[in-house]
């Protein structure tokens, strides 16, 4: 073996003996509760934290992450891998070491009933984000707090960044569920018996549908009542795929953002309202939330 091929291979020898470090990993505990007595129960909720939290300190960010219709507590980290996507980004440095936090809406929407047996906003308000903020190390203030979600959730992430802007400085809905009052009003029977009647009015049919509580909780409505100053408390990331049947209405929404001058992101990327598209856009998401936690 000649000189150079010695060299070369103890070269080799020396990079394969040095050590491997793994990328660290946060800590997820899948099943938690709040008690609430404005629910009358125990709500379920799932939390990451980022992998130096049992090692520091320090205080971390919050993201309330939103899960959509049909799913629970648990969806972002079964088919979102929230945990896998959260630990290479921080890993990164694409995003902060934040907290986030998937509580279970079950099929709430994240508001109110018009007949009050279902308060769950009063409840996420007033007793969830005020219990997590106290149970873990979080920094509950506004500049430090973002909100995210799909479809259902991504109502639900619009509804809290628009009702409550002084407490949430970021906002990333994807596919949410913004319909317009058409959509509404022309919902079939069985469409509003299923899903919104239980939040806006059962055995309503028609015109009837457009009441108080629909109003109060339409996204293209308030953002129609609100000022540009108002609408501009919180940073926006919107997403919806351009195969999603929710398309038109986050398009709606862009464009009343835009009519109103106020600064928003807007994405449309190829794709459906799937876990493929979702998975595919979480770290954006987070790093523009992120960014609202830095100076």
């Amino acid at each position: 073996m000649t000189l150079l091929k010695r060299l070369l291979a103890s070269l080799v020898l020396a990079v394969c003996m040095l050590p491997v470090y793994a990328q660290p990993n946060g800590k997820v505990i899948e099943e938690q509760t709040v008690k609430s007595t404005i629910m009358g129960r125990d709500v379920r909720y799932t939390i990451y934290l980022p992998a130096d939290y049992e090692t520091s300190n320090r205080t971390y960010p919050v993201v309330y992450l939103l899960h959509g219709y049909t799913d629970d507590h648990t969806g972002w980290l079964q088919f979102g891998e929230i945990n896998r996507y959260a630990d290479k980004a921080i890993a990164d440095g694409t995003i902060p070491p934040m907290i986030i936090v998937m509580p279970n809406g079950d099929s709430s929407f994240y508001i109110n009933s018009y007949d009050g047996k279902e308060k769950y906003e009063d409840f996420f308000i007033k007793e969830f984000m005020p219990s997590i903020e106290k149970s873990y190390r979080i920094k509950a203030q506004k500049r430090y707090r973002g909100v995210a979600g799909l479809s259902m959730g991504g109502y639900g992430t619009l509804i809290y960044a628009l009702k409550y802007p002084d407490l949430f400085a970021a906002a990333a809905p994807f596919s949410a569920a913004v319909l317009n009052d058409a959509d509404i009003e022309g919902m079939s029977a069985d469409g509003w018996k299923n899903t919104f009647g239980q939040l806006y009015g059962r055995d309503l049919t028609g015109k009837a549908r457009l009441g108080k509580a629909w109003y109060d909780n339409a996204i293209l409505k308030i953002v129609e009542t609100k000022t540009a100053d108002e609408l501009k408390k919180v940073r926006y990331w919107i997403d919806c795929g351009d195969d999603d049947f929710l398309t038109k209405g986050n398009c709606l929404l862009h464009i009343a953002l835009t009519e109103k001058r106020v600064p928003h992101e807007y994405r449309v990327r190829d794709g459906g309202h799937t876990w493929t598209y979702w998975r595919t856009g979480i770290t954006d998401a987070l790093q523009f939330i992120g960014t609202s936690f830095h100076q």
